[in-house]
């Protein structure tokens, strides 16, 4: 058996990834494509991790490939996460990791509606409101949660979520465009505002775009796990049953639909596709800031190898990365935009002075990118790097 090293699998990193300068991708969707698909629920994290693995993209190419030439889609899928997808992903995600998270959805959301005392059928209720949305939404083509709202009074009653300081009430609309478009009816189109916005409109997914026949779930999740073992290989079964949300029963069966070879990684069993077993040489020296939940930082649930000892300073309580700033495939610390809009970074570790003016000068063109621009936290916290800088 072949036993890996932390030094190759970062080599792969900086290839697969598209981060090392002479591997970046050749347009923002071979970048989604590069780390399987782009996180999508910060809506600046997409654009921020595509222009770190091009060269000359700016956020009007992302926005570009999302909404006009429609080569990448965003779904809600994988561990209840919204990303954004190369089309030609999007069917197998919605069958293969969007199912579970449609029928956890479809429970909550009829959970709701029973504390509410919306009708003594729920069910029957909910059908309803979902018949009215989707004319709703085929009638405007797109429209924003708080419209559809208005359409009718189904669709504008109130729910509560949380408890206490926590309290939210949602409108069902709101909570039903979740549901629809985990179960693949609807999609998230342009969002209202600039590139940071999250407030997503919504189309029905057959008139924003093509994404083929639907495979079966046998097909959908080998092809899943191929992509992301390409990507993120050699990795543990237990890092790809992270990443995709799955139960340990739908891990095993996808690994085996896919021609894997075992392996060992820091003393401990790993998979590599059959066609990868080849030893890859480190790439040229390179480095890279990442946004907050960038792939790169949270594609596995053992990610040591990267991070090393800096995860409470550049990661929030609930596991999400925040900025990143990178060497050779070693995370080396942190970075934030200060309110004046400056990009600065917090080394954690001795990179070098080559490396560490590589960076302040990634520093300095992501500022200018940004512009006007200004970067808050989305579906995560801010962390005790980005606070120690912004202070």
């Amino acid at each position: 058996m072949r036993s890996i090293t932390e030094a190759e699998r970062r080599a792969r990193l900086g290839r697969r990834h598209a981060l090392a300068d002479s591997h970046l991708a050749s347009s923002v969707t071979e970048a989604a494509r590069a780390v399987v698909a782009l996180h999508g629920t910060d809506p600046a994290s997409t654009v921020l991790s595509a222009l770190a693995r091009t060269s000359g993209t700016t956020p009007a190419d992302v926005e570009r490939a999302l909404y006009d030439e429609r080569s990448l889609v965003r779904v809600l899928s994988m561990r209840r996460t919204v990303f954004a997808v190369p089309l030609d992903l999007a069917a197998h995600c919605l069958v293969g990791a969007s199912d579970t998270v449609a029928r956890q959805q479809r429970k909550l959301l009829l959970k709701m509606l029973t504390e509410a005392g919306v009708a003594d059928d729920v069910e029957k209720w909910l059908a309803r409101a979902e018949r009215i949305a989707k004319e709703a939404i085929e009638v405007a083509g797109e429209t924003t949660s708080a419209e559809l709202a208005q359409a009718d009074p189904l669709l504008a009653t109130r729910l509560q979520t949380g408890s206490g300081a926590y309290t939210a009430t949602p409108t069902v609309a709101s909570r039903l465009m979740t549901l629809l478009s985990a179960e693949g009816h609807v999609v998230r189109t342009r969002p209202r505002g600039g590139w940071t916005s999250t407030q997503f409109r919504w189309a029905s997914t057959v008139s924003w775009c093509e994404i083929g026949r639907m495979p079966d779930l046998d097909a959908a999740i080998a092809e899943i796990a191929e992509r992301w073992l390409r990507a993120y290989g050699p990795a543990t079964l237990d890092d790809l049953q992270w990443w995709t949300g799955w139960t340990k029963t739908r891990t095993r069966a996808a690994v085996q639909g896919v021609g894997v070879e075992d392996v060992e990684i820091a003393g401990q069993p790993g998979l590599l596709l059959t066609d990868d077993v080849d030893p890859v040489d480190p790439p040229e020296p390179w480095v890279a800031l990442l946004p907050a939940l960038d792939p790169s930082a949270m594609g596995w649930k053992h990610r040591d190898f990267v991070l090393g000892p800096h995860r409470e300073r550049l990661f929030d309580i609930n596991g999400n990365a925040g900025p990143t700033a990178w060497v050779d495939g070693q995370i080396v610390g942190g970075w934030a935009q200060r309110d004046d809009g400056e990009v600065v970074v917090r080394l954690l570790q001795d990179t070098g002075a080559e490396a560490a003016n590589r960076l302040d000068q990634r520093a300095a063109d992501l500022t200018s990118t940004l512009g006007d621009v200004r970067l808050k936290p989305r579906a995560r916290g801010w962390t005790d790097v980005e606070k120690s800088l912004r202070s």
